[in-house]
Order: C-alpha cells, then structure tokens, then sequence
C-alpha cells in the first residue's frame, strides 16, 4: 500500500499545560520543554494552555453558548492532534483538577492517540501525577508511552532565565519521550487509514 502524503507529514503534537493556579511554575517548564520540542525533526507542534481556558466542572450535554464558544477553540486542537504532551505538576499526590475536566470534556478526541508526560513537583518529580493519568488515559483509548521527562524539587533546577542547570540527563529524557510519542503517532495514524479505530 502506497503511504499517501497526509501520512507522511509531520505529526501534529498538542501541548497541553496543565495547571492554571495563580504564580505557577508551569511557565517555566513549558518554555524549556517547548525550545528542544521544537528541535526535535518530525513534529508540528500546538500549545494548549490550561490558564487560558475557563470550562466548567458541570460537564453537559447541551453546554450553554459560552461554553460552546469555548468548545470552539478548545476541541478542535484535540481532534486535530496525533498526540499529545501533558506538562503537568503534582498537586496533592495527583493532577490539577483543570486536567481533569478537559479530559472529561472530551473523548473522541483523545482515541486511538498516543500520549507523553512531563512531570514536575518535589521528591516524587510529579510522577505520582503521572501514574494515575496513565489511567484516566487508559479508559479514553489512548496510548501513553513508556518514559517520561520529570523533574524533582523543580525551583531549584532552573535558572532565573529558566535554563535547567544541568541539562544533559533532561535533554535526554526529552528526546527519548518524544521518539516514542512520534513513533506511535505515525504507527496509529497509518493504523487508523487503513481501519477506523473501533472505540
């Protein structure tokens, strides 16, 4: 079978930023991530920024105009994307809960679409936040991908110019997380042209 040009492409990746609480640290994780994201040949990147959306916890099924006016600019970056990268901290042993609702928000968008972390917090580098999206994930139909990028006691990893101090180890890790979300994004995306994925 011939691979058409649409699958030869470079992958669209959505960044999602996860938190959204007032003097975080997010920022500073997510333009160090992004810089060597797009070094990394082979990925059309999108940034999806949590602070900048306001969906309600009351999820409905007939959402009001403002919400769909919301829907209208959020969605869309979901469904477009071949996969995702969630840069999320620990709160709580957990995820942000502004997470939360954009996954519940969704479903179809996130099917059959593979999904990488970064992570970022204090002695657990957020992984324990990592652990239980793993499942949240698992039951939208996605595939997330083996390693990760985190990064313990974060404050004290970064410069005031929001350089990692020691970037070899986390450069690393970036890239072997993003080998592996391009691998399975190209690998789903032929997979879903020849059969729709049965959700």
């Amino acid at each position: 079978m011939d691979i058409t040009t649409a699958e030869q492409a470079a992958p669209r990746l959505t960044v999602i930023i996860a938190s959204n609480r007032e003097g975080r640290f997010a920022p500073v994780v997510a333009d160090w991530f992004l810089a060597r994201a797009r070094e990394h040949q082979g990925l059309d990147i999108e940034v999806l920024d949590l602070a900048e959306t306001e969906l309600p916890t009351a999820l409905s099924h007939q959402p009001s105009p403002a919400v769909q006016a919301q829907l209208a600019v959020i969605s869309p970056k979901l469904a477009d994307a071949d996969a995702f990268v969630v840069i999320t901290p620990e709160y709580n042993h957990s995820f942000p809960a502004a997470l939360k609702n954009l996954i519940d928000w969704h479903f179809v968008q996130w099917q059959a679409k593979p999904v990488g972390f970064v992570s970022y917090g204090g002695i657990s580098g957020g992984l324990r936040a990592v652990e239980q999206l793993r499942q949240v994930f698992a039951e939208t139909h996605s595939v997330t991908v083996r390693d990760t990028v985190s990064f313990q006691h974060v404050h004290g990893l970064f410069d005031e110019n929001g350089e990692h101090r020691e970037p070899s180890q986390a450069d690393a890790a970036v890239k072997k997380m993003l080998d592996q979300v391009a691998w399975w994004a190209h690998a789903l995306r032929q997979a879903k042209a020849v059969r729709p994925y049965a959700g």
